[in-house]
């Protein structure tokens, strides 16, 4: 058995060392939807950055609940070692004083430092996980993967 703190250590540097997970989210009337995009990791918090009227801001405004799947190719030969996710979402404005003080402190340059503050009509999106992180290959040895391909799912509370 691995050992927990062990494995919430790797899923959070998993987590910080990547910037790309896939976001679902659904509309009041169900109507999923998946997105890859680009995420700034604060806290436990994962930030992005969107258009108020894409598709997924908007189901967010209807319907909080989203998912996040973190991939990360680590072998060519092997599938990507995943961090996945449920969580609640918030729209924040570039002008919300939690946004403002992130971008001072240099929190968002990862999502910001391609003119995205300067396009109209943006907004963030901040998800805060729950607790509960499900994962694959994360935290997992090679001889574990070579050895066993279906040890390496696992979870942990984050």
């Amino acid at each position: 058995m691995r050992n927990e703190a062990a494995l919430r250590e790797a899923v959070t540097d998993f987590i910080a060392s990547n910037s790309f997970c896939i976001l679902a989210t659904s509309s009041a009337e169900n109507r999923p939807h998946v997105a890859g995009v680009l995420y700034a990791l604060v806290g436990r918090n994962l930030y992005v950055n969107t258009d108020r009227t894409s598709r997924k801001a908007r189901n967010i405004a209807e319907n909080s609940r989203v998912a996040v799947c973190i991939p990360s190719q680590v072998d060519p030969q092997a599938p990507p070692f995943t961090a996945s996710l449920q969580s609640t979402a918030a729209l924040l404005q570039n002008d919300d004083p939690e946004i403002v003080g992130l971008v001072v402190d240099g929190g968002l340059a990862a999502i910001t430092s391609h003119g995205e503050l300067e396009r109209p009509d943006t907004c963030f999106i901040k998800i805060s996980p729950s607790r509960r992180v499900v994962t694959y290959g994360v935290g997992v040895s090679e001889e574990e993967l070579a050895a066993d391909p279906l040890s390496a799912f696992g979870g942990v509370e984050w």
